[in-house]
């Protein structure tokens, strides 16, 4: 071996020692930033940091957000990490008048629910105060006066029974059509329990019944395309659809509608 390879093997000895010391010191810089890091995490969890700040509820309007908040037990001692989704969507949906909820994390200290309402598909006088009635027939408690004027008033129906069936046909009716409606009464007679009487906002009077009321009604708009504007009265929607003027009180006036052939009318129905 020549004296110049023994020279540069010497030279290169320095330069290996470096480079092995500079691996070896982003190898320790390496572990205590895991190290370090750990402690960060151990701390934001056991410290206020992860605890709850902000709670935001949205899609609610009949139901407040502190009620919600209620249900769903979350305080601001809650760590974030430590909620249970779907069990606080369970607690929440427990109230009648919630149709479905989901709950969202948001990080470092946000929980976000979101709630969306049975429909309200009417009112019901009770003293002083208007209760709304939800689709499935059901009336929900609330204090004070809560008639907005976006459903119709709903009256004489002391029968739960025949409630839940005006409820549920209101319920199938496009919005469009069950903001027409401004009142609904029920009429029973010896010979049909399911008859009503309906006020409409643009002045007409509606008699039929409860039976596929909503079948029939959808072509409401249908109906009184082919009458006079200016001549109100009663649209009847039961056996046959005819107009009875107010103005003629003797002239019954035909009307074509198409209904779906599969409807059935029963109007009989005790």
């Amino acid at each position: 071996m020549s004296k110049k390879n023994i020279v540069s093997i010497e030279d290169r000895i320095p330069k290996l020692k470096q480079a092995r010391k500079k691996k070896a010191n982003r190898r320790l810089i390496f572990y205590l930033s895991i190290f370090f890091s750990l402690i960060a995490v151990i701390v934001y969890l056991q410290s206020p940091l992860s605890h709850v700040k902000t709670i935001n509820v949205d899609g609610n309007s009949y139901i407040v957000d502190e009620e919600i908040i209620e249900y769903s037990n979350l305080t601001s001692g809650t760590n974030i990490w430590t909620i249970n989704q779907s069990e606080i969507e369970r607690l929440i949906s427990k109230d009648p008048i919630v149709e479905s909820v989901s709950v969202e994390r948001r990080l470092p200290w946000t929980v976000n629910i979101h709630v969306s309402e049975e429909q309200i598909v009417g009112y019901v006088q009770e003293g002083r105060n208007y209760s709304p009635v939800m689709g499935n027939g059901e009336i929900l408690k609330v204090s004070g006066d809560t008639y907005r004027g976006d459903a119709p008033l709903i009256n004489g129906f002391n029968d739960g029974e025949y409630l839940n069936r005006m409820a549920e046909e209101l319920k199938k009716l496009p919005g469009s059509i069950l903001n027409l409606i401004s009142e609904i009464y029920w009429e029973p007679t010896e010979d049909n329990n399911n008859n009503i009487q309906l006020y409409m906002n643009d002045g007409y009077i509606v008699k039929g019944t409860i039976r596929d009321f909503a079948e029939r009604m959808k072509v409401y708009p249908s109906i009184v395309s082919q009458l006079d504007s200016d001549d109100k009265g009663i649209i009847h929607i039961g056996v046959g659809v005819y107009f009875e003027s107010f103005n003629n009180e003797e002239e019954e006036t035909e009307i074509d509608v198409d209904f779906e052939e599969e409807v059935e009318i029963h109007d009989s129905d005790q």
